[in-house]
Parts: structure tokens; sequence; C-alpha cells
């Protein structure tokens, strides 16, 4: 095909499309396919991936790409928008394997998307690796062919509970809030029992709906039941509505922890000094203790993906770019890019990653820690992991008129 042809293709496809390394891909290269969320409710989270499994093959590529077969082979991506629709996230990934034959899937954000679109990859026996969902019933079903790098939804609380069981004064009561989708209902279903343990209090356990921007009823409750602690899982824009409507009906709990939102830079800039003393987890943290193949370490990736993208990275894009070094592991390892080839081979897969060891449990999750972290001024503290007390939390949190 004369150079020209090419040039028009390529400006065709990338219409719809966004293919790394510009131009139509060799027959040696590895394409890899995933829908993001690069529009619509989430897209402000689904953008991590998109940039992180971009961030994570032009690494691999300047280093150059994925060796096996006695080549080296580049990669290449092709991403679709999924508009924050998963009915239309389960089309494109049917047409990713069925259409666009790719034979190796990055997931999407979301649990409930994951959900959606691992029966995509299960049904055509391609694998996908998603470090976007982290809900048990993902990894529930016995499919084989689902990967992922979030640790299980349902001890997303438990280091919290833990440091709850050593604060002065000691916390009473709890209130347990959690968004209707398949994350949310597996966090409020692994805390549960684990409140009741540490012989706490639940005086509130309530369901709302995703996407919800009005808290207002259930903050009315929490202040009238004086509750100590108050433990939300949802989105990030629920979790802004949540904190900009406690603001403005004087709703200060002593603790408040949210399982998204504070790792991010961005909910911290939206909300300014309204973001001090919240508490939150993340399974991850831009340490130089965490060394990487491709990128140094945890420390000089996060620089680098700042200076590209303009924001910090947080545990979303480090589990992106696993994602995609567990793919190129697994190649190597097995030395082929052939699907079930590759799938068993994820399943054996060891190794370390900017973002932690990745090793796949038989149901095909993995299991990172939980640190606890607190907004503290302008800075996001470590405060709670696995060895106790890194720093001292801002405890109790005052009232509003207080601060």
């Amino acid at each position: 095909m004369p150079l020209t042809h090419s040039r028009l293709l390529s400006a065709l496809l990338t219409a719809f499309v966004t293919v790394a390394p510009a131009g139509a891909a060799l027959a040696q290269d590895v394409v890899l396919g995933a829908s993001v969320q690069l529009t619509g409710p989430v897209a402000n989270t689904g953008r991590y991936y998109r940039d992180a499994y971009q961030f994570a093959i032009d690494k691999i590529n300047a280093a150059g790409g994925a060796k096996f077969g006695g080549q080296s082979h580049k990669l290449a991506l092709k991403v679709y928008d999924n508009q924050s629709d998963v009915n239309l996230s389960v089309r494109q990934y049917t047409q990713l394997v069925s259409q666009d034959k790719i034979s190796l899937l990055l997931g999407p954000f979301a649990s409930n998307f994951a959900l959606a679109d691992s029966a995509v990859s299960e049904k055509y026996k391609v694998p996908m690796v998603q470090g976007g969902g982290a809900s048990d019933q993902i990894f529930a079903r016995k499919f084989k062919y689902i990967f992922g790098t979030l640790a299980p939804a349902s001890n997303y609380f438990g280091s919290t509970i833990e440091m709850l069981k050593s604060l002065k004064p000691a916390p009473q009561s709890v209130a347990l809030l959690y968004a209707d989708d398949a994350f949310d209902v597996s966090v409020a279903d692994g805390t549960r029992p684990k409140l009741k343990q540490a012989g706490l209090n639940v005086v509130m356990d309530e369901r709302y709906s995703t996407n919800a921007t009005d808290f207002n009823s259930l903050l009315s409750q929490i202040k009238s039941k004086n509750v100590d602690v108050v433990l939300v899982a949802g989105h990030e824009t629920e979790i802004l509505n949540f904190v900009r409507q406690a603001k403005s009906l004087a709703v200060a709990p002593k603790l408040y922890s949210f399982t998204v939102g504070v790792p991010s830079e961005d909910f911290r800039k939206a909300l300014g000094k309204d973001a001090d003393y919240a508490f939150g987890m993340t399974a991850w943290l831009p340490t130089p203790a965490l060394k990487d193949r491709w990128f140094g370490d945890a420390q000089q990736f996060a620089k680098e993906y700042k200076a590209k993208f303009g924001y910090d990275p947080d545990y979303h894009a480090a589990s992106g770019v696993a994602d995609v070094e567990a793919l190129v592991q697994a190649m190597e390892d097995v030395g082929s890019a052939d699907p079930q080839k590759v799938r068993d081979a994820l399943a054996k897969v060891k190794f370390d990653s900017l973002y932690g060891p990745i090793a796949f449990n038989a149901q095909g999750q993995i299991d990172l820690p939980q640190v606890v972290i607190q907004v503290q001024g302008n800075d996001l503290a470590e405060i709670y992991g696995a060895k106790g007390f890194a720093k001292q939390p801002k405890y109790p949190m005052p009232a509003w008129n207080a601060r």
C-alpha cells in the first residue's frame, strides 16, 4: 500500500480510536484493546486508565518492547470511548475481539463495567487484565480469563476499622453508607462483619442510588443520631457532593472515610480546604521502595507521569500500568502472544511492579493491603497500615465553624 494511503487509513482510524504507536501496526506488533470511560459521568477517573495504558506502552516500547520468540515486539493500544455506558462498553469489547481481532485486553474503570465486560473475554477466551474493578462478584464466577490488580472490595475498610480500635477517644457509633453498584455493595458486605467484630455499633446501614446528588436526608440522620464515624462507599462525584452538603448542614462526625476521592489530586483541588480531615485508603503510594523493571521506581514514575499528563497519578493509574506490565511479563514468560498461552502464564505470573508485587490468586485477583490516608492541610498523609500508625491522624474532626 502506498504511503499516502497508509496515512489516510491511519487518520480514519484515529477518528474513533486511539492507536499507539502512530500508524498501522506491523505484523509482529502486539495490539492491546480496551474500552474506557473517556466521556460521561466517570470520565475523570476513566482517563487514568487510558493515560496509564498509553504511558506504560510508550515506556516499554522505548525499552525495546516485549521480547519473546527471538524478537522484540512493539506494543500498540486500541481504545474505544464507552461514554460511561455499560451496554456500549460490552458492545465495544465484543467488537474488539470479534471484528478487530484483538487477542489481549485491558479493562475499563469501575466494577459494574468489569463485571459485564469480563463476560465477553470469557466467552471469546481472550484474557483481560484490569485494574479498575475490585468487586468480589467479578471473581466469584470461576471465570478463567479475567485478572484484576485491585485488592478485594470487601476488605477496603479493613485497615480503617483496625485503626478505629486504636483511636482516642474511642468511637462508639458508625454509619455505613454505600451506592447500589457492584463495587460498593461488595464493600458494604465485607465491612459489616468487620465492624461487628470490632465491637462498633452500626446505627445506620443505608444504600443510596449510584450518581446520587442529594445526601441531605442521610446527613440529617447522621447529625440527629450523633454518629461518631461515617464510612462511605461511592464514586468521586458522590463523595464531593457528600462533603459539600455536610458543610452546608454543619455535619461533622469525629471521622469520615471514603473509598474513593481522597487519593486523587482532583478531589483535593475541588474541595480546597474543605477536604481537610477526610480519610481514605489506597493500595499504592509513590515511594522509591517500589522498584520496577521499566520505570525504575514508583516515585520516579509519579514524577514522569505528572510531567506528561499534568496531574498526579493515584492508585488507579498505577494499577493500569501494572495491567500492561502483567500482559508483557506473561508474553515473555511463555514466549508467545497466543491468548490461551498468555492466559495460562498470567495464572502463574509473579513479578515486582511499581504498583507492588503482582501475583494472581486462583480467582484471578491480587491482594494488596489498603493503607489509611488522610488529607492534612495541603498534604496527603500516610496514617495507618500493616505496621500500625505511620503518622498520627487529625482526630476528632472539628466542627466546620471551628476550622
